[in-house]
């Protein structure tokens, strides 16, 4: 799976990431302060990692920044993404199922090894749920993705 991968900041938590999803056998896309020379700014790495998903050059991505916030604001305005804020192996669990998200937002002030770990074990094992109410509204967000609103 390629997975494009942002940070603001090269922090011990992102080079983790970057090294957690290689070791999973994920090709990772790297942009931020985890590609020498880059715009590191969380609105500018966060964006251009997110339109890598996209425009369909990554299946997924994950955007780090301080405390997760801006990096999940500003892939979400991106059409065609659904940025989950996660700080837990539970809430990325339930944005994979019920959200049919694409792209995991991560705190580096927050997120410690473990609780990486057990993030992307919960983000990667999921997927979006069959569940017909779920399914509605993801379709709601896609409308409004496309400017229109819900019926």
């Amino acid at each position: 799976m390629r997975v494009a991968v942002s940070s603001d900041m090269d922090e011990p938590v992102a080079r983790l990431l970057v090294e957690e999803l290689r070791g999973r056998g994920h090709e990772v896309l790297p942009y931020g302060a985890l590609s020498p020379g880059a715009d590191a700014r969380w609105a500018v790495c966060s964006e251009r990692a997110a339109r890598e998903v996209a425009e369909g050059r990554a299946d997924q991505a994950v955007v780090c920044c301080w405390t997760g916030t801006g990096a999940s604001i500003a892939a979400n305005k991106v059409p065609g993404v659904r940025a989950a804020l996660c700080a837990d192996a539970y809430t990325a669990d339930g944005a994979r199922r019920w959200n049919d998200a694409n792209v995991l937002a991560l705190s580096l002030r927050l997120t410690s090894a473990p609780l990486l770990g057990e993030i992307l074990d919960a983000w990667f094992a999921g997927g979006p749920g069959e569940d017909a109410e779920d399914r509605d509204n993801v379709a709601c967000v896609e409308r409004l993705d496309r400017g229109r609103t819900a019926p």
